[in-house]
């Protein structure tokens, strides 16, 4: 098992930023790729960015590609998401996800663990 926790979320102005960050904790030594995903209102979760914990090879949606970027921290097994020149269309939950496979994965079902996800607003 796998437990992941975000924190970071919050309220921000229309070309601020923010920083969030995933906790993971358990059998972490057997997840290979952990991503971020996002759920917008009325919306399903959709991919945002991933990495993979040992090369630390990342991949991003085209739609936060350069504004967003993602990191990770073997030592302290956490994952950072950092956003910026937000937007209000950025405005949704957003979870972290662990994955067992070690390619770069951006489908939801190929990762198995999910946090509870944390809310990010963006305001015009």
């Amino acid at each position: 098992q796998v437990q992941l926790v975000e924190s970071g979320g919050g309220m921000v102005q229309a070309g601020g930023s923010l920083r969030l960050s995933c906790a993971a904790s358990g059998r972490t030594s057997s997840t290979y790729t952990m991503g971020w995903f996002r759920q917008a209102p009325g919306k399903e979760r959709a991919f945002v960015a991933a990495i993979t914990w040992s090369s630390g090879s990342t991949y991003y949606a085209v739609s936060v590609k350069g504004r967003f970027t993602i990191s990770r921290d073997n030592v302290r097994n956490t994952v950072d998401l950092q956003m910026n020149s937000l937007k209000p269309e950025d405005t949704a939950v957003y979870y972290c996800a662990a994955s067992y496979t070690v390619a770069v994965v951006t489908t939801e079902g190929r990762y198995a663990y999910w946090g509870q996800g944390t809310q990010v607003t963006v305001s015009s």
